[in-house]
This record gives structure tokens, C-alpha cells and sequence, in this order.
């Protein structure tokens, strides 16, 4: 057995966490806090956040300009905020998008001499990003867990991915309570996102046992979850899908992602369909596709006796639960394949679609 396994993240759970821990917020004199308009505060998260601050002695400036999918230029400019108020870390708080922009932004901080595409350049980031701590307020992408930061690029077609050592959260907190105020779609779309990371993660060559171990939890528990698409979710279940998503958030972070991620970036990219939604009408192809190989086979049926579900059941259920109503011309389904085409992720499971196969995946779900 030969792998490496690295957490360089200080996990902390629980209802009330952040005031609990309060001592773990003391990481500088001034701190900036990344958000968007609103989920940080309908949460609670945010108060939770500033008072804590306060009762710490500790400045703070607050950005609340992070859209979904978070814009490079955005977070390029955050940077330069973020040095001019000598910020000494960064707080991001809210779904995927802000704690990426959290982890972009600490980059660009310490960065003054790059432009905004030279994040993606090792050699020329040549600083450490400042610290961060990672709150999260859905139960989806995990990014509170792993280094990635997913950016949309300037032209608002496409995304990249940045991630180095540095970009790893310092601290993250867990608090079931800041995912109460979700609505269901936004519970059930970011629960999609945790479980399509699961089952890429497990699938992925890359896989081992520790990440394997924790995508198989998350996938489980998220199934109990969202298989009967629940009318109300439960506390109960909240912490269950937030517990699952931090889970497969560091499995990805061993073996990254699979297909259905690039295929879905183009409808959340050209239509605003949620990520995890647009990730999940895929599952089912990579379920399939997958299952051709033995590799593929063997390790499918061993997921679904994990879950607890036949996996054709799940290959069925989960393009259903994504609950996407779209039609596309045959040219716009070139165009959205050729956006996405040269994605490494292709490569990352058993079975490696061709571009061809792209092609057909998106005409068997948006044409007529």
C-alpha cells in the first residue's frame, strides 16, 4: 500500500463551533471577509463571524461582491483590496463560490506583481497566500476541505481551476445551523454537487483507501438523504449533508473530479444552471459509460453495495433529481462541447469518453 494523504486543514464541527472556538480566529490584527449578498447573512454565519471578531480585538473589512461562479477579475480585485487594508487572513464564508474566491483572493494578496491569468502560474505566484479560514453555508462543493478554487474566466464562458499548497484553508468551520436557511432546490442542487464528487472520486485511478473510505460515507449518507427528494429537510439531515460534503470535498482533494464537472460547466457557464445540477444530469453517463470496463464494473458494483442501492437506480435517479428542462441546436451543442472539451478530467475514471461521446451524451439529454 503506497500513497500520500495530506490534510493541512484544522477541521472543527458542531452547532455553535465558531463561538466555541473562538481562539482560532486570532490569526492577524485585520481580517477579510469574503461573501456574497446575502447567504453568509441570512445564516447567521456572518454575526457570528463579526461578533467574534470584535470580541478578539480584531479589525475586519468586509466584501460582499461574490457572485456564483466567481469571476477571476472579481477576485483579482479583492486581492488588491485585501493588501491595501493589511489584511492578514482571509475569512470566506457562504457555498463553493465564496470560500474559491476566499482562496483566489489570499492569493492575489500577497501577489501584487502578477496579472489576474498569472494565478494559474506557479513560477510567477511566487508569495504565500495569506491564511484562510473556510465557513461554509451549504452542504455541496467541500471546497472548505481541499485546495481548489474554481474561477470563471473573463470571457463568461469558461472556468479554471487554481489550486496550490497555500490555498488549503487554515481552519474550517462546520455549522450544521448556517445551512438551515437553504431552500430546498439549494439543499438538493448542492447535495447533488457532494455526491457527484463522491462517485467521481471513487471511480477516479487515483483513488485510495483513505479517499475511497471517504467518498463511500459521503455517498451513503447523502443517498439516505436525497433519494425520496424530502419536502423538508430535517436538522438531522442537514448535518448529515454537511458531515458528507466535507467528507467528499477531501476526497476530491486526493483524486480530483470526473467527466460529469467539465460537461456541466457549459450549462452553469451559458444557462445558469446550478452547478451541482448540471453535474448530476451526468451521473448516469459516467455511471454507464463506466461500467464498460471491468475496473469500472467491479468498483461501481462495490459503490452501490456501499450506498445501498441497485447503481442502475442511481444512474436513473440522480439525472431526475437534477431536474434540468433544456433543449439545445446542434450547433450550441458543438459549441458547448468544444468549451469544455480539453478538460483533464476526461481522463480520470476507468473509461475515457472521446470527444465524439461528448457529443452524443449532450444530444441524448437536450434535443428533442
Amino acid at each position: 500500500m503506497n500513497f500520500s494523504f495530506e490534510l493541512p486543514v484544522k477541521i472543527v464541527s458542531g452547532i455553535g463551533c465558531i463561538k466555541k472556538n473562538a481562539q482560532l480566529l486570532a490569526l492577524g490584527r485585520t481580517a477579510f471577509i469574503v461573501t456574497g449578498k446575502s447567504g453568509a447573512r441570512l445564516s447567521g454565519a456572518l454575526d457570528d463571524v463579526c461578533s467574534t471578531l470584535e470580541s478578539l480585538g480584531i479589525a475586519y473589512h468586509v466584501m460582499d461582491e461574490v457572485t456564483e461562479n466567481p469571476p477571476l477579475l472579481t477576485c483579482y480585485n479583492g486581492g488588491r483590496i485585501a493588501s491595501d487594508v493589511d489584511a492578514d487572513f482571509v475569512i470566506g464564508i457562504g457555498g463553493g463560490s465564496s470560500i474559491d474566491a476566499a482562496k483566489a483572493i489570499a492569493a492575489f494578496a500577497t501577489n501584487q506583481q502578477i496579472t489576474a491569468d498569472e494565478i494559474f502560474d506557479s513560477q510567477r505566484r511566487i508569495n504565500p497566500a495569506l491564511p484562510i479560514v473556510a465557513i461554509p453555508t451549504t452542504s455541496g462543493t467541500g471546497s472548505e476541505a481541499n485546495s481548489y478554487s474554481v474561477l470563471s474566466l473573463p470571457d463568461g464562458m469558461r472556468k479554471r481551476t487554481f489550486s496550490a499548497r497555500d490555498s488549503w484553508p487554515s481552519i474550517a468551520f462546520l455549522d450544521p445551523e448556517y445551512t438551515y436557511s437553504l431552500t430546498n432546490e439549494q439543499t438538493m442542487s448542492t447535495a447533488l454537487d457532494a455526491f457527484a464528487h463522491a462517485l467521481e472520486s471513487y471511480l477516479s485511478p487515483k483513488s485510495t483507501e483513505i479517499s475511497a473510505m471517504l467518498a463511500l460515507y459521503a455517498a451513503a449518507n447523502i443517498w439516505s438523504v436525497i433519494k425520496d427528494s424530502p419536502e423538508e429537510y430535517t436538522p438531522k439531515m442537514h448535518e448529515k449533508l454537511l458531515c458528507a460534503s466535507c467528507a467528499a470535498g477531501i476526497a476530491i482533494s486526493v483524486t480530483g473530479t470526473g467527466f460529469p464537472h467539465p460537461l456541466g460547466y457549459s450549462l452553469t457557464m451559458l444557462h445558469g444552471i446550478p452547478h451541482g445540477r448540471a453535474c448530476a444530469v451526468f451521473d448516469g453517463d459516467f455511471i454507464r459509460y463506466n461500467q464498460r470496463t471491468p475496473a469500472g464494473a467491479d468498483r461501481l458494483a462495490k459503490f452501490a453495495a456501499q450506498v445501498g442501492e441497485d447503481i442502475d437506480v442511481i444512474a436513473r435517479t440522480l439525472p431526475s433529481l437534477a431536474s434540468i428542462d433544456l433543449t439545445l441546436t446542434e450547433s450550441e451543442i458543438l459549441e458547448h462541447v468544444e468549451l469544455v472539451s480539453e478538460a483533464k478530467n476526461y481522463s480520470n475514471s476507468p473509461y475515457v469518453i472521446s470527444k465524439d461521446e461528448m457529443i452524443g451524451i449532450y444530444r441524448s439529454h437536450f434535443t428533442l
